[in-house]
């Protein structure tokens, strides 16, 4: 595997039609971004009115058939790899030949599979590009794209990479990136988790919780993260989600279920799993992922 990150210095001389499947969270901010860099670009979402304020910027269609018509780069931003290749099975009969698909859900390397067999099937390019970044950078442009597959696949979706994001980790063979994803999620994941953790603890000790954060502002245990989720937990400021408690919960369960069969076993990983879905059931699951502070302990 190889991981660099690269500024690309050229461009295809060519600019892509683009058609992006999924405007939700991320997907809406990818959309606008992709449109106000000047590609032509149409939407699909399954439910149509969550892509109609996108119609400012980008043609609306009714299908994936249709989205993808004319197409040279589709960009797919679903929940999972069973939602991902039902719609692009819907699509298949609108993609043209050349046309790459960019895969940019968190489906783990079990959905890459998946999904790079039925690519293989029907002959169609694929490009394994999850990205890191929640609902703030994604409108503002500024997710990290972690890209993998043929170059030449890459090249043709290289103005769509550019235009979401403000970084391109480029790695080598399909499957790469979205295991790549799972390890940074699982950073992400548990440090939210122990942030969570330490608030709760300097409650139940009789301490003022917002001495965890001022104690660590500045310091080498300190990181932007710490201050705006730990903030946002002391705040109750959860409900706007940045990215919703069932994705990640999602998300921490396809860590463990990768990590189990690579062999290895990551018990925090476990740990947070659990706990997350504990706050899911406790209806949290459409808040913010530092809900997990509000989960009965």
């Amino acid at each position: 595997m190889t991981d660099t990150t690269t500024t690309p210095t050229a461009t295809p001389t060519a600019t892509p039609t683009v058609a992006l499947l999924g405007t939700g969270i991320m997907g809406t901010g990818m959309a606008r971004n992709t449109a106000a860099a000047g590609l032509p670009l149409t939407v699909w979402n399954r439910t149509r009115a969550k892509a109609e304020p996108l119609a400012d910027v980008a043609a609306v269609a009714d299908t994936p058939a249709d989205a993808v018509r004319g197409a040279d780069v589709v960009v797919v931003m679903l929940m999972d790899a069973d939602a991902v290749l039902d719609v692009l099975e819907q699509a298949s009969p609108g993609l043209e030949d050349g046309a790459v698909v960019v895969q940019t859900s968190t489906i783990g390397p079990e959905g890459t599979r998946r999904v790079a067999a039925w690519a293989a099937e029907r002959g169609v390019a694929l490009l394994d590009a999850p990205v890191l970044g929640t609902k703030g950078p994604a409108e503002q442009g500024k997710l990290v794209v972690l890209a993998a597959g043929p170059a030449t696949a890459r090249e043709k979706a290289r103005p769509v990479l550019e235009a979401v994001g403000a970084r391109t980790v480029e790695q080598g063979e399909v499957g790469e990136g979205s295991a790549l994803k799972l390890a940074c999620n699982n950073l992400v994941a548990t440090l939210v988790e122990g942030i969570a953790e330490s608030l709760v603890l300097a409650r139940a000790l009789g301490v003022d919780p917002h001495l965890v954060l001022e104690a660590v502002r500045g310091g080498a245990m300190d990181a932007p993260y710490v201050q705006l989720k730990g903030t946002a937990m002391l705040d109750d400021a959860l409900d706007d989600a940045a990215f919703p408690l069932a994705g990640a919960a999602k998300d921490t369960r396809l860590i463990v279920e990768a990590a189990t069969a690579a062999g290895v076993r990551l018990e925090v990983a476990e740990a947070v799993q659990r706990r997350f879905a504990a706050a899911v059931e406790a209806g949290q699951g459409g808040a913010d992922l530092a809900a997990t502070y509000r989960a009965p302990r």
